[in-house]
């Protein structure tokens, strides 16, 4: 492995063997939960709940992170890839319905060595918030069953202004294209998915027309039978008080002009949340 990592689109070129990436950290794993997750889209968390393990660290550095102690590695515990496979394990054990890999692409070096140890006979879910290289997917790709990215900014003025990247669109849709490209839609007899793509977007405090233009991109680039999945869950938080914009939930004519675009433009494949998830109750917490 090179020294220089250049896994993510910010190549901050850290030797992570000696110190850390911009990512906030070095290439030992670490993981601030595990757990059984109800609150994914409905046929991936079922009835029993999505097995997620989630991943410290993160190279986008959202303002608003819902995740942020997380996030900005405040909380964890290093892991193996041998401890890895192990939760997998213990995780299928206790009935997941998956593997849901949170924020992972930092670690997919990593990974793929805990995949080499234990192959879950579950599908393997990767959850992204798509700022991501094609070249770093490649490898974690052949693992993988189902991608659940995130399609965060169009506007690269507000990607930058929250998360200090205004490439984000032109990255991100790179990347979900790669992704769509690879998984074909498959849902099981049970009606859980086994193979495809979820994009998620959550509708942001004065985010519209931000958010049309995304359901714009995506109605003319789906394949694959790839799902949308609408968000209205933005909860105030991480860093929001320097953000006056950002210290609300969305309104309910907000998440419901969004909506109504989606269906104006004929998009049957889709996930739409209700308002009621923006609350910090379905942050989960960190308990490591």
């Amino acid at each position: 492995m090179s020294d220089n990592c250049k896994l993510c689109p910010i190549e901050c070129g850290a030797n992570r063997e000696t110190s850390i990436g911009y990512c906030g950290q070095s290439n030992k794993m670490k993981i601030a939960k595990y757990y059984l997750h109800t609150f994914e889209e409905p046929p991936i968390s079922g009835k029993n709940g999505s097995g997620t393990v989630f991943f410290c660290g993160c190279s986008m550095q959202c303002v608003f992170c819902q995740n942020y102690e997380l996030s900005r590695s405040k909380t964890g515990k290093e892991i193996t890839p041998l401890e890895l496979a192990e939760i997998f394990k213990e995780l299928e054990n206790m009935g997941a319905h998956n593997i849901n890999l949170v924020t992972p692409s930092h670690f997919v070096k990593e990974i793929v060595k805990a995949f080499e140890i234990y192959r879950p006979k579950v599908p393997i879910v990767y959850n992204t918030h798509s700022y991501e290289k094609v070249e770093t997917l490649a490898l974690i790709d052949p693992y993988v069953d189902i991608y659940l990215p995130d399609l965060k900014f169009f506007s690269p003025e507000l990607a930058k202004r929250y998360t200090g990247k205004s490439d984000y669109f032109d990255v991100a849709t790179k990347a979900i294209s790669f992704m769509m490209n690879s998984k074909k839609t498959v849902f099981g007899e049970d009606g859980m998915l086994k193979q495809g793509v979820v994009v998620r977007h959550m509708i942001m405090p004065l985010g519209v027309k931000d958010s049309k233009s995304l359901l714009d991109w995506f109605a003319v680039n789906k394949q694959n039978g790839a799902f949308i999945s609408l968000m209205g869950q933005y909860t105030p938080f991480g860093e929001c008080d320097k953000y006056p914009e950002l210290k609300r939930p969305i309104t309910k004519r907000e998440y419901q002009r969004v909506y109504e675009h989606l269906l104006s433009l004929g998009i049957t494949d889709y996930f739409a949340q209700e308002l009621g998830s923006a609350s910090e109750s379905f942050i989960p917490k960190w308990d490591w």
